[in-house]
Formats: structure tokens, sequence, C-alpha cells
């Protein structure tokens, strides 16, 4: 096939003002991880009326939209991310969330948007020659038993071949336009550790007869950053981020517990075990240095996200075709982000990419907002990437 046949963006321009309303309605009606029934079923519908066979409740409330034309015998699969977060919205938007403390403050509504718009592109257009199997997915945000994981566990690519898999997600702080790619570790390994420190309760005026948790949970915070300085090679990348700290309900008493729960992020499997090792040790002997206890669950969450060498030069040759190479970073540093995304990849060889959301607040921000001028990108990207990959 003439590459001056593909699609281009031109080719989709048509197709922006009802995507514009599709996302902004999905922005409008956000459901989290595990709860897509009605996202899911918007998707299936539309998917249903461009003619593709739909499978739908793999791994949850994902759906799988799969239609193949011609002779060609190779097959592909892009995927796209559909739940939303626990955020309270607050962009004063005229399609602001109506669902209170939800919010798609990570783009998915956006994502899932682009691949229906590459769904409808590649229907009416029908340049490719072979299998093309589009995946919504539930659940990524969760951060363990995600949507991934659990439709692999259902069989995701015995049911649904894919030669490679692609998937993309919205970059705030870069031109909309712009594309990033990088081969290799890309994505960082998460896990989650929730520490509770038993302590001895008691009157804030007699602190000598108590153990105080908040004492031993203040210092510790301070004291796991260590692990990182002094723990992991310079030359390697990890993080350790406290989000939560909770304990006691009055200014007078000193209570019984503390929790504190942390991110863990690491791109390299040795460092991920390492940080594990160094976390619980510290953690125990800190504790008990104040004649507390601490009680420790090391949640694994998801594994680094590695993108292959050979789908990942595809991927970026066909980004430059579409946008020009001047549009096109190839070498993107690592993100210290995480994505389930990663599972897949470490199933079937396939490229995970970053697609730029202009000046827009950062992800999981309550100001968040996809940048509706990205969906023309997005869209005509799935659909020449389709096109190159399933060529005759």
């Amino acid at each position: 096939m003439n590459n001056k046949s593909l699609c281009t963006i031109a080719d989709v321009a048509d197709l922006v003002p009802e995507l514009r309303k599709v996302r902004q309605h999905l922005h409008q009606h956000p459901e989290l991880s595990n709860e897509e029934s009605a996202t899911a079923a918007l998707v299936a519908e539309r998917l249903e009326s461009l003619g593709y066979q739909v499978t739908t409740a793999v791994g949850g409330y994902g759906v799988i939209g799969t239609m193949a034309l011609g002779n060609g015998s190779r097959s592909i699969g892009i995927r796209a991310d559909m739940d939303a977060l626990p955020i309270t919205e607050q962009t004063g938007l005229s399609y602001a969330s109506q669902n209170p403390g939800k919010m798609h403050a990570c783009g998915h509504d956006g994502h899932t948007t682009m691949l229906l718009g590459a769904a409808e592109q590649l229907a009416r257009s029908k340049k490719f020659s072979g299998t093309v199997h589009l995946i919504f997915q539930p659940a990524e945000e969760i951060g363990f038993n995600s949507g991934a994981e659990r439709m692999l566990a259902e069989q995701l690519f015995e049911r649904f071949p894919c030669d490679a898999v692609y998937g993309l997600h919205n970059h705030p702080g870069y031109p909309v336009g712009k594309m990033m790619f990088r081969s290799g570790p890309f994505m960082a390994a998460c896990d989650t550790v929730n520490i509770t420190i038993h302590g001895k309760g008691g009157h804030a005026a007699r602190p000598h007869m108590t153990v105080d948790p908040i004492l031993v949970a203040g210092s510790l915070v301070v004291a796991l950053q260590s692990v990182i300085s002094r723990n992991i090679d310079p030359n390697e990348t990890a993080v350790v981020t406290i989000g939560s700290l909770h304990s006691g309900h009055a200014a007078n008493v000193i209570p019984e517990t503390a929790r504190l729960e942390m991110s863990v992020r690491s791109f390299d499997p040795q460092v991920r075990k390492i940080l594990e090792q160094r976390i619980c040790q510290l953690v125990e002997n800190h504790a008990a240095g104040y004649g507390a206890r601490a009680e420790i669950e090391y949640v694994p969450g998801y594994p680094v996200l590695v993108n292959h060498d050979k789908e990942t030069a595809f991927a970026t040759e066909v980004a430059k075709e579409l946008l020009g190479e001047e549009n096109v970073i190839d070498n993107l540093p690592p993100i210290s982000g995480s994505e389930d995304f990663a599972y897949f990849l470490q199933n079937k060889p396939g490229c995970f990419l970053r697609l730029g959301n202009g000046d827009s607040a950062v992800l999981h921000n309550p100001a968040y907002n996809f940048n509706d001028e990205s969906l023309s990108f997005g869209t005509a990207y799935w659909t020449r990437l389709v096109e190159r990959y399933l060529a005759d």
C-alpha cells in the first residue's frame, strides 16, 4: 500500500465534532475501576453500529471490537483504558463530572474516544488486510488485580490473537500534536506499602506513660527517604512517596495506632527487590527503637513497562510519517508513573507511547482536562498504525 493513501489528520477532520461530544459525555459521566458499565455499553453500541464483532465482559467490563478484512494473516491489538479516578472535579467546565467524587482526571475519556474514532475511520476506509482487535480495558487505575491482569487471566490473547499490541497515554506539558517514544524500560514498577504503627495510647499530658505512634510515624516519614539516598545506586531511579498518614481524633489523646500508605516506584527488578527488603527492615527496626511495633502490608503492583525495540521503531516511524519528524520525540526520559499495559507487553511485543496534551493541569489533578484538540491526532495515528501494520 502506498503511504500517500494512508490516513492523515485531514481524513478524520469530519469525525472530530462528534468525537468531541462523545469525549465530553464520557467526562461528564465518569466511572471508577470495575464500575465502567455505562462506558462499556456506549463503546459496545458504537462498535456494533460500525460493523465490528463485539465481545463484552472480558476481565470485568472490558470490550473487544474485532474486524477482519482481506486475506492478510497478521493481527494487531490497540488498547484504550476507560476508568476514572476518585477525585472531586474542580475544572468549572460546563461538562464537568455529574458523579460526585468521581472524575476523569487522567484522560481515559480521551483515550477511549480516540480509539472509537479510529474504529470508525478504519471501518469506513477499509484500508487494511488482516485482523484488528480494539481493546477497551477497564480498571487501569486500581493499582492491583487490574483490568489488564484480569483480561489476560481470561485468555485475552488466546481468544483474540495479536502479533503486536499498542497503547498510548496523554502527556500534559508537551504540545498537542507531539508524540513521544522510548524503547526499553519506559514506565516504573509501582508497589504499595501499608504500615500500621502500634503504640500505647494515653493522655496527652502524660506522654511518658505512652508509646506515641504519631511520633514514630512522623520520624519514619523522614527516615524512609534514606532508603533512596543511601541504599540505591545514584545511577538508578527510584521513588518512595508517603501519600497518606492518619492517626488520632482528639488534641488531648495520644492514639493507639498510626497508619501510613506509601507508593514505591522503580525501573529495575533488582532495585525493586532492594527497596522491599530495606523498607521492611527500616520500618520494623525504627518502630522498635521507639518501643512500638510495625505491621507491614507490602502489595506488589504493576511491573516495569518495557517497550520492544522493533515495535517501538515501527510506531515511531508511523508517527513521523503522520506528524513530521519535528513533532516526534524518540527518546523520552523514563516516566516514574506506572501502567498495567506492562502486563500486555510481558505477553506480546508492542509499544506504549505518549501524546502531548498541551499546557493542561497535571494528571490526577482536580483541575485536569483532556485536550480535545488531541482527538484528531490520536484517531488518525491509530488508524494509520493499523493500516501500515496490516498493509496488503
